[in-house]
């Protein structure tokens, strides 16, 4: 079951094949979706799109088929959807729906359901650039800014008329961060430094071969993502992902495990919160050679030591911050979160079993237990890793308002 609702209202322009993007950007950040169409829209991409993309009816008219029974249902159906969804998000939305909507016009059901919609709204336009500068559509974005809607600038480049200039409807994917962040907004971490590490680090055996491991970074950029939107000012330390830097957050790329010290080293004194998800290496080659090893038939051994134990070097340096470990486990996940707790003076450790199936590694889905250095134990069920990272920093807020209570 999806963590949000969101109604995705698509108006009629040539962009709104990009709204089948944006349907499955808002899914991935477990959002179930609900895909209402303007008239116009249908000339430009046909509603099974939408509903073989989100598994929801799409909504295209009114009054339904036109029977007694459907035009009963259908003519409160626009407060029902209101009601049930948690934020609104019109892409693209033309001219003519915002001036309807500045103007409270309500003649279509994406209309009448936006007089109904007491949630937060996020409106993407897309239109010609003429009509986009146009004194009338400039007033109704003030008119809809004013009732507190957040409204995203359109991008600049050559638009499908042939002309240059803003009018491009946004990416997707930055549609649909803004969507998460309108909806999950919160100011809980405001004021708070978040040190984060995430995915794994590469030890080169030779210029072209290296040891690593399976960690995706998704753990660590969901919490990264929670955090930004939670107001905290977020220094995400990233080995080599596939993934894109979350926004507002500062991103420091790094390969090996002694990169990623240095990196938080510089950049612990600043923090107050620490999150180690990376998945460091723990060996590495001392003397890399400087040319490509050549396979030959005879056996070939590795001489490998230890890297620096970041964890433990800021559990050393910790004073007042809070500290959260992860252990990936694959037997006695208790017993080695509570070692790891204690040996590197964390707060919690986030512990879990990476040899279950569908969770972990690679998966956008989890399932943890939080360790507490004050004997608590915490299960999280399955959940996409976006949903626990909002549950993991609930609970360091917790430590958080503990610590502060004990100085």
């Amino acid at each position: 079951m999806a963590s949000y609702s969101a109604i995705l209202g698509v108006g009629g322009g040539i962009a709104a094949y990009k709204a089948a993007e944006l349907a499955r950007a808002l899914m991935e950040r477990d959002f179930g979706v609900t895909t209402v169409m303007t008239e116009s829209a249908q000339e430009f991409i046909r509603p099974l799109t939408f509903a073989a993309l989100t598994g929801h009816k799409v909504i295209t008219e009114m009054f339904g088929s036109g029977s007694a029974d459907d035009v009963l249902a259908s003519s409160v159906e626009h407060i029902r959807v209101a009601q049930e969804h948690q934020v609104l998000v019109v892409a693209p939305a033309t001219a003519d729906l915002l001036a309807r909507f500045a103007h409270g016009l309500a003649n279509d059901f994406l209309t009448t359901l936006y007089l109904a919609f007491e949630g937060p709204v996020v409106l993407a336009p897309a239109m010609n650039t003429a009509m986009w500068q146009h004194p009338a559509t400039q007033a109704n974005l003030e008119t809809l800014k004013a009732r507190g809607h957040v409204i995203l600038d359109p991008d600049e480049g050559r638009l499908a008329c042939g002309t240059t200039g803003p009018g491009r409807l946004p990416d997707p994917q930055r549609i649909a961060d803004r969507v998460l962040r309108a909806l999950t907004q919160r100011h809980d971490l405001d004021g708070e430094t978040v040190l984060l590490t995430a995915g794994p680090t590469r030890e080169p055996l030779d210029p072209v071969r290296f040891i690593s491991n399976r960690s995706s970074g998704k753990m660590g950029y969901s919490l990264a993502e929670a955090a930004a939107l939670r107001g905290a000012r977020v220094v995400l330390v990233s080995g080599p992902v596939n993934l894109p830097a979350p926004e507002g957050v500062e991103l420091v790329p790094v390969q090996t495990a002694q990169e990623m010290y240095d990196a938080v080293m510089v950049h612990l004194e600043a923090s107050s919160i620490v999150i180690k998800t990376a998945a460091v290496a723990d060996y590495h080659v001392a003397n890399v050679p400087t040319q490509k090893v050549k396979k030959s038939a005879m056996r070939l051994s590795l001489e490998l030591d230890p890297t620096l134990d970041i964890l433990a070097e800021v559990g050393r340096r910790k004073q007042d911050r809070l500290l959260i470990g992860f252990a990936a486990e694959t037997e006695n996940l208790i017993a080695e979160a509570r070692r790891k707790m204690q040996t590197k003076n964390c707060d919690m450790v986030v512990a879990n079993n990476v040899s279950a199936d569908g969770v972990g590694f690679e998966s956008d889905q989890n399932e943890v237990v939080l360790v507490l250095s004050t004997g608590e134990i915490q299960p999280l069920p399955r959940a996409s890793k976006r949903a626990l990272a909002d549950q993991i920093l609930d609970q360091v807020l917790r430590l958080r308002l503990a610590l502060h209570q004990r100085q």
